[in-house]
Formats: structure tokens, sequence, C-alpha cells
């Protein structure tokens, strides 16, 4: 596995060894013991998840603020722009993000740590997306800040307006959020 650091140095882009040929490919997808090797990280997931969206959905930025998630995310169909913005009040990159695009073809992943809040635009027809999640989703403790929040300017790459949800419409602005 290679691990590719990223401008927030917490989060990181992993890209696994593939064996392709004519028949296809093969690639472990996760291994504890390479993941903890390549990365120095020891975390337990808990918890999967699976998500399909329509090309121009935008989902996020969402967190939580107690039994706080960190995710190792992929994607198995499609493309997407995947963001991480740092919500660590402590950290010297609080309130910065960092984005990568993944995708189906490229078979990268991104380590986005406790703390952080995530959010992702489908940028093909359609995208799936799967993410290895360090704690359990916990409704009461989740939050979200707006995408389009001017104090974090993320360069989404959006050819039209995104697609929302009426909670991602709401979010918190970054000044006003709860954070870690």
């Amino acid at each position: 596995m290679k691990v590719i650091p990223q401008a927030i140095p917490d989060v990181l882009v992993l890209e696994p060894r593939v064996l392709a040929d004519e028949r296809g490919f093969f690639f472990e997808s996760f291994n504890q013991g390479v993941f903890e090797a390549a990365t120095g990280l020891r975390r337990s997931f808990v918890q999967d998840n699976h998500s399909r969206s329509a090309q121009g959905v935008l989902r996020g930025l969402h967190y939580q603020v107690a039994q706080m998630q960190g995710k190792l995310v992929r994607v198995c169909a499609g493309e997407i722009f995947d963001v991480a913005v740092d919500l660590r009040r402590a950290s010297p990159t609080f309130g910065k993000w960092v984005g990568a695009v993944l995708s189906a073809e490229n078979k990268r992943q991104l380590w986005i740590p406790e703390g952080f809040a995530h959010g992702f635009l489908a940028l093909s027809d359609s995208a799936e997306v799967l993410y290895k999640a360090t704690d359990y989703y916990a409704q009461q403790h989740e939050r979200c800040i707006r995408w389009d929040d001017p104090a974090l300017a993320i360069a989404w790459p959006c050819r039209q307006a995104p697609l929302l949800s009426a909670r991602d419409r709401n979010g918190a602005s970054l000044e006003d959020a709860e954070t870690c």
C-alpha cells in the first residue's frame, strides 16, 4: 500500500497494490496489518456504510460531536470528489480542508481521522461509496456544516448547483458550528 500525504498531515490518501491482467483485477480493499504498518495508525473499525448517489449529489459536511468517527472511504463504482475538514479547535489546521478524487478506476481510499467533517460530490453518472467507521453512527450527536460556507472556501468541482438534502441545505456555518 502506498500512502500519499495530504496538506493536512493527519488525512491520508491510500493507494492499494492492484494485481491486474486481461481477466480483470484483484486487490485487498482492507487489511488491518497492512493499514497499521503503512499509516502507523491503530484503529478498530466497527461499522461499514454504503451509499449510492446520482451525479451532482453533494453529501455533507457531516460529523459527530461525540462518538467521533474516523472514516476510511473508497468508491466501488463511479467517481467522487471527497472532502475532509479539520474541526479540531486545538489543531493548527482547524477550519482547513483537503479534497481528493476517489474512483472505482483509481481504487484510492481516503483516511479521515476523528474530529473531521466529511462530504463528497458525485462526479460520475452515479457513484457508490463504501466507508469504514471507527465508531457507531449516533443520530443525536450528528452535526452538519454548510458545504458552501465562505469561511471554508471549498473548491467543489460543481458544473451546476449540487443536489442536496434538506439537512445539508440547512447546515451551520463553521463559525456557529459545534466543533471538537
